[in-house]
C-alpha cells in the first residue's frame, strides 16, 4: 500500500499558493507519467483516505472531507498545531526535509489533535510538491493507526524520550532508532535508560506497557 500511495503522490505538481486556495494538478510530461487529464483535486476531494496539502511555511492550505472529518476544519493552521506536543520536533524534521529536498519522501506514525481536542493515532506518507524545480508544499496522507497508541505520554518523559518509546512500542531496535531520529545508538541507549529510571521498570517490553497504561 505504500508503494502505491508514494507512486500517486509522487506524480502530483502544486500551482502557487494563494491565500484562500491551492490547486493539483497531475504532472504528464515526464516518462512514466499517468498520461491522462482529470481534475486531480476534485478526485482527493471525495477519496476516502484523509488527505492534506501545506504550503512551503507549513500551514495546512487543503484538507479532504475525510481529513476533515477525522480532524475538523484545521484550513489556515500551522501543521504543529494538529501535532501531539511529544511528536511536535520530528514533525518538524520530515517537513524540513521535504522542503529542502533532501528526502522525497517520508513514511511516519504519530499522533495527531483534533479541533475537539481528541488524540488521533495515525501514520502519515508524505511528499513535495513542485513548482518546477522549486519546492513550493507538501502532500500527504493519514491512515489512522491503533487504537491503543493514541494515549497521552507520561508526563515525565521529555519530548524526545517519548519519540524513543514511540519508536519502542513499534518494535524497533536501537540501530533502528538511531537511524530514524539521526542520533547514535550510544545516545538512544541512554534516552532508554532514562526511560527506565523515569517509569520505574528494567525492560523494553516493561516501558511500554507502563506508558500504555498511565
Amino acid at each position: 500500500m505504500t508503494r502505491c500511495r508514494r507512486q500517486a503522490t509522487q506524480r502530483l505538481a502544486l500551482a502557487p499558493f494563494s491565500a484562500t486556495s491551492v490547486t493539483l494538478s497531475v504532472v504528464t510530461g515526464s516518462a512514466g507519467g499517468l498520461g491522462v487529464g482529470g481534475d486531480v483535486e476534485h478526485a482527493l476531494e471525495n477519496v476516502g483516505v484523509p488527505s492534506y496539502v501545506l504550503d512551503e511555511t507549513g500551514i495546512v492550505r487543503w484538507i479532504n472531507a475525510a481529513a476533515e472529518e477525522l480532524l475538523g476544519d484545521v484550513r489556515g493552521r500551522h501543521f504543529t498545531s494538529v501535532v501531539a506536543p511529544e511528536d511536535s520536533r520530528r514533525a518538524r524534521e520530515l517537513f524540513s526535509q521535504k522542503v529542502l529536498g533532501t528526502s522525497a519522501s517520508t513514511e511516519a506514525t504519530g499522533v495527531l489533535v483534533s479541533t475537539a481536542g481528541a488524540r488521533v493515532a495515525v501514520e502519515l506518507s508524505a511528499v513535495p510538491l513542485r513548482n518546477g524545480e522549486r519546492v513550493v508544499g507538501v502532500f500527504g496522507l493519514i491512515e489512522e493507526g491503533p487504537a491503543d497508541t493514541d494515549t497521552a505520554p507520561p508526563a515525565q518523559l521529555t519530548p524526545r524520550q517519548v519519540e524513543v518509546l514511540r519508536l519502542l512500542e513499534q518494535g524497533r531496535s536501537t540501530k533502528q532508532i538511531a537511524a530514524e531520529l539521526h542520533l547514535s545508538t550510544e545516545t538512544v541507549r541512554n534516552h532508554i535508560r532514562r526511560i527506565f529510571q523515569a517509569l520505574g521498570v528494567h525492560s523494553r517490553l516493561e516501558a511500554v506497557a507502563a506508558a500504555r497504561h498511565v
